[in-house]
């Protein structure tokens, strides 16, 4: 619980004045809740020693404004806190996605798409009933119970020990309940991680299970997870529901002995009986607390729960991050890049063997080589995407650890392998980087993408909403649409990954035509396996096994007949044949 406060300091920091005002509605209204039975004391003593009706209905105004004194701060008490709380989840919320944003994808095998998902909303809901109900409702309890006892142990201190008899066993009963809370819902929790990663696969490759006819087994994986989640929950249901009904039972139990003691007291004289009505009042006041001390319980150990997963997905620390003193980006880039002995291991081993050469600014340079040869890697690392093991990588004569990455990525465009589209319209998608770029910016970049006759066969133009993933298009539509992305945004830095992949031969042969234009004075690096794409680039780099194999212009590499003048006579065998 305190590691939670601690955590969360910050957070509540932010919104320290309402915080202020929202406990001082609480304190207020414990206050006027707390004197409520002094008054009733007073007017049952006024009415049992004989005084007059004025006295009476003097105390009973009072006691109808302190009623409405009660209300009231109640009132503001719940709006200020509960809306912190509802501040507190929106902070967070905002730094998880900023969190996001920085790892690397190292971080996402660790923590898959689902357990993020539900990290973000159903634990992130949890903490802010803990902070929200559960710190209000905690903090209430306590407070009521120390001004009740101050007010009881005054009037009657033995009646007061009889009265806080059962709160021992309460004290063991929400220890040991609590512990078997916290780590039951930590359980559910982990459990309904599952569950939203298996749905968020199971939607993403419902085409790839319908092909296979792996729909029903799907369906009775799921249904396993979520038996196993219902068999949880109903475990942590049967936990609360022997806890609570104990707290009613205590409760009871405290009303009887009060009841039992304080009228021996009172039939004594040793207490009059508005102050026996006084006991029972206050008694009645701790009988909510105590009930829902069982629901606080709950709400906090919910709570740390989800707090402790929130936590280990922020304590990851980013790998790629501004430098605390970065060297300004120049604006524009001349593009010139250096990869001087680049190393890069994984995992599961290495990627990169020290790679050295260099891009003149404006050259355009392809990268080749066998699948795994570690092509992609390298070119991640002109925009930080990837920091190499070890050796450097120079953009105009600066290590790009010493740019703010962010000022760096501005000037470089990327069309990977794997197109990403967002579910909103083509234009939105095409502009995603360049979000101030007028039609005919657009339009151009469309143009030189190839894709102006698929727009004009769009029912809403540009503006046709393409669904998740873009899955309403084609292939190659997709990856034009990532370069029409990629050229809006005017890059010095070129980085086309595979970017054809998905074209016919004629097509690739048009776009690059028109691409031509748009790599002219800008640093341009492409990766592709086809020699048709190669034959734009100023000089070739082949990669193996993660070395430099070969590299030279192509008419140096087909002299040399390596790995590039092999691929060149295959893929010419294969014109060859497709053309019989």
């Amino acid at each position: 619980m305190l590691d939670a406060v601690r955590f969360l300091r910050p957070y509540l920091g932010r919104h320290r004045q309402q915080l202020l005002l929202g406990l001082g509605a609480l304190v207020l209204n414990a206050l006027f809740g707390a004197t409520l039975p002094l008054m009733i004391r007073r007017g049952i003593d006024s009415i049992t020693a004989g005084e007059p009706w004025s006295a009476t209905a003097l105390i009973a105004g009072g006691l109808l404004l302190l009623a409405l004194g009660k209300g009231l701060f109640q009132y503001w008490k719940r709006l200020i806190i509960i809306g912190v709380s509802r501040d507190l989840e929106y902070d967070l919320r905002n730094d998880i996605l900023a969190h996001l944003v920085l790892v690397n994808r190292n971080f996402y095998a660790q923590f898959p798409t689902g357990d993020i998902m539900a990290r973000s909303t159903n634990d992130l809901n949890a903490v802010r009933m803990m902070a929200g109900p559960g710190l209000m409702y905690w903090s209430e309890t306590m407070l009521t119970f120390f001004l009740a006892f101050c007010v009881m142990v005054t009037v009657d201190p033995v009646l007061t020990l009889a009265a806080l008899a059962p709160a021992p066993v309460i004290s063991i009963l929400v220890v040991y309940y609590g512990q078997r809370i916290h780590a039951r819902f930590e359980e559910i929790q982990r459990v309904f991680s599952t569950i939203s990663g298996r749905v968020q696969e199971s939607v993403a490759g419902m085409r790839l299970l319908r092909a296979y006819g792996q729909g029903e087994a799907e369906r009775v994986r799921f249904e396993e997870l979520n038996q196993d989640y219902i068999r949880r929950n109903l475990d942590l249901v049967r936990t609360t529901g022997v806890f609570e009904p104990l707290l009613h039972a205590l409760s009871g139990i405290t009303f009887l002995v009060v009841l039992w003691v304080g009228g021996l007291r009172v039939l004594d004289g040793k207490i009059s009986l508005g102050s026996f009505v006084m006991f029972q009042t206050y008694v009645g006041m701790l009988i909510w607390p105590m009930i829902a001390m069982g629901w606080v319980i709950n709400l906090m150990q919910r709570g740390t729960a989800s707090l402790s997963r929130i936590r280990e997905m922020l304590n990851v620390p980013p790998t790629i991050a501004a430098p605390a003193d970065p060297t300004p980006v120049p604006l524009p880039l001349a593009g010139g890049i250096v990869f001087a002995d680049v190393r890069l291991e994984y995992a599961a081993g290495p990627a990169l063997s020290g790679v050295s050469f260099t891009v003149a600014a404006g050259e355009t340079v392809a990268v080749v080589g066998p699948t795994g040869s570690g092509k992609t890697s390298l070119t991640q690392m002109v925009p930080r995407l990837l920091d190499p093991t070890a050796g450097a990588v120079w953009v105009d004569g600066v290590d790009v650890r010493d740019y703010d990455p962010e000022l760096l990525r501005r000037q470089i465009s990327i069309v990977p392998q794997e197109t990403f589209l967002f579910s909103m319209s083509l234009r939105d998608n095409i502009a995603l980087g360049s979000p101030q770029a007028d039609d005919a910016a657009i339009e151009r970049a469309v143009e030189i993408a190839g894709l102006t006759a698929d727009v004009a066969g769009f029912p809403e133009g540009l503006v046709t909403v393409i669904g998740e993933r873009g899955i309403t298009l084609s292939g190659g539509q997709r990856q034009r649409t990532a370069i029409a992305r990629a050229i809006l945004r005017d890059p010095r830095i070129l980085i086309l990954d595979d970017a054809l992949s998905s074209v016919d031969t004629v097509t690739e042969a048009e776009i690059l035509e028109r691409l031509g234009t748009v790599m002219k004075g800008r640093t341009t690096l492409l990766i592709s396996h086809r020699v048709s794409t190669m034959r734009y680039a100023d000089r070739i780099v082949v990669l193996k096994k993660g070395e430099i194999a070969e590299i030279g212009t192509s008419e140096e590499l087909l002299a040399r007949h390596g790995y590039y003048a092999s691929l060149v006579r295959k893929q010419q065998l294969e014109e060859e044949i497709d053309s019989l």
